[in-house]
């Protein structure tokens, strides 16, 4: 997640790159500066995130490749503000979101920018003044510790209960973490490719899979929800399809194809929109989303999932990772134990050596992430829609900035320091009770996050 300047544009491509829409096509908001709504209100424009259309293609191009294209607060602030306008335009059939890259290496978006919320939280911002590190965790607004979470998990709801008429196409090809699953794991359609490297690894970095994961992660099947969150496992395509992570799988070789095919769909399904007059709304719906349907299946290709990482250890993820059947994160850990001493046949060897290295990987995590993590996944598991698990998320994640928490360790260790060597506190699952656990679900009072009311509750996602 370095924050070094961007590449310069002539060695930027995307999926897109060589068919860039017209300038007149490309929003007004492309811009660095920070302007007036009409409203009286700040429009947040930056160079990081490029907003276009092409036909009725609303087109989003995360544009900070020297950074993985993670997350800053500005490009945060600038969805929160283009999203509502993609909602609003009755001519949009739909939404693309897509990342650049220099060539070196595939990415969509590799997370949020977390080192900047790092350095607010220990009082080392140079765009802030000082806080006292004790004030951090509660949700005060104006510091980069609450607005960014805030501000992202309002960016995550928009996206979560986008218009059925208006679909979000997400192409993973490349990485997908953290972040990046929270602005495309709820949109409609992800599109999947052999580049793909998905995962979920804040429970290395002090912190817990947010951004609405602990919505999703418990309606997958069985343990892999579970699994997913505290080992921060990491997914190729096929693992993707098998967990119904991805709803279709295209090589990137046809990316560019698929692109032109989606701009064409959505003209298409325009040029019949309330023709004569008499055409029912919800049919030009099922006409728009049936358009990109058929597109997207067309380019989709099979791929076996059968050796998958997820299917082929799925019998013993089950088993060790179901919330269902585990009442805690020590319940795990004693049957990786059992699983690893056990040999008696080959499917057993197999077990033992996966059930070796995931206890090995867990080993490693912030003891307090994953009982937070885990709890998180069995109360989200109760919730019914996006936004309240989102508010229970807002919770948690503030605990985690309060003074002297394990995310300050493992932020310092992992993008700080890069020594790699947390030192965790608590060190032992042991030593992380039930209070301390519960403390991170404890009301912000009149910080809690909210939604604006004319939002809903439709999961656009259907996991």
């Amino acid at each position: 997640m370095s924050l070094q300047t961007i590449a310069p544009l002539s060695r930027i491509t995307s999926f897109a790159a060589t068919r860039r829409p017209p300038r007149n096509q490309l929003f007004k908001s492309m811009t660095t500066t920070r302007q007036k709504s009409s409203s009286g209100g700040q429009q947040h424009f930056t160079i990081d995130l490029l907003p276009s259309r092409s036909e009725n293609l609303g087109i989003i191009t995360l544009n900070r490749p020297a950074a993985l294209n993670a997350l800053s607060l500005d490009m945060i602030r600038s969805l929160n503000h283009i999203l509502p306008q993609f909602r609003s335009d009755e001519t949009l059939h739909a939404t693309l979101f897509e990342g650049c890259h220099t060539g070196k290496r595939s990415v969509f978006c590799s997370g949020g920018d977390v080192k900047s919320v790092y350095m607010s939280g220990k009082g080392l911002s140079n765009t802030e003044d000082s806080v006292p590190s004790d004030q951090h965790g509660y949700g005060a607004p104006s510091l980069e510790t609450a607005d960014f979470f805030r501000e992202e998990y309002q960016m995550n709801h928009l996206i979560a209960t986008q218009p059925e008429r208006c679909p979000q196409i997400s192409i993973w090809d490349g990485v997908v973490m953290g972040g990046g699953a929270g602005i495309s794991v709820h949109g409609k359609y992800r599109v999947a490719t052999e580049n793909t490297l998905f995962a979920m690894p804040e429970t290395g970095i002090g912190l817990f899979p947010d951004v609405g994961s602990m919505y999703w992660l418990p309606r997958l099947e069985g343990g892999l929800g579970t699994y997913i969150a505290l080992t921060g496992a990491r997914l190729k395509a096929d693992d993707l399809m098998y967990a119904g992570l991805a709803t279709h799988y295209v090589p990137s070789s046809k990316l560019m194809e698929l692109r032109d095919a989606l701009v064409a769909a959505t003209a298409i399904a325009s040029s019949g929109d309330n023709e004569g007059n008499d055409t029912d709304v919800n049919d030009n719906v099922h006409v728009h989303v049936g358009g990109i349907e058929g597109v997207l299946a067309s380019f989709a290709e099979d791929i076996d999932t059968t050796n998958s990482l997820l299917a082929t250890n799925r019998g013993f993820i089950d088993k060790s990772f179901s919330f269902e059947k585990k009442s805690s994160v020590e319940e795990i850990v004693e049957s990786l134990h059992l699983l690893s001493s056990s040999s008696s046949s080959s499917d057993a060897c197999d077990s033992t050596e996966f059930s070796r290295k995931t206890l090995d990987t867990i080993h490693k995590m912030s003891p307090t992430s994953l009982k937070v993590t885990f709890e998180g996944i069995r109360r989200g598991a109760e919730l019914l829609d996006v936004a309240s698990v989102l508010k229970m998320e807002y919770r948690m994640v503030q605990g985690f900035m309060r003074e002297n928490s394990d995310f300050y360790e493992g932020i310092r260790a992992v993008l700080v320091d890069k020594d790699h060597k947390p030192k965790w506190s608590p060190g032992k699952l042991a030593e992380v009770t039930d209070d301390v656990v519960a403390s991170f679900f404890e009301s912000l009072g009149d910080n809690e996050l909210v939604f604006p009311e004319d939002t809903n509750d439709y999961a656009a996602s259907k996991l």
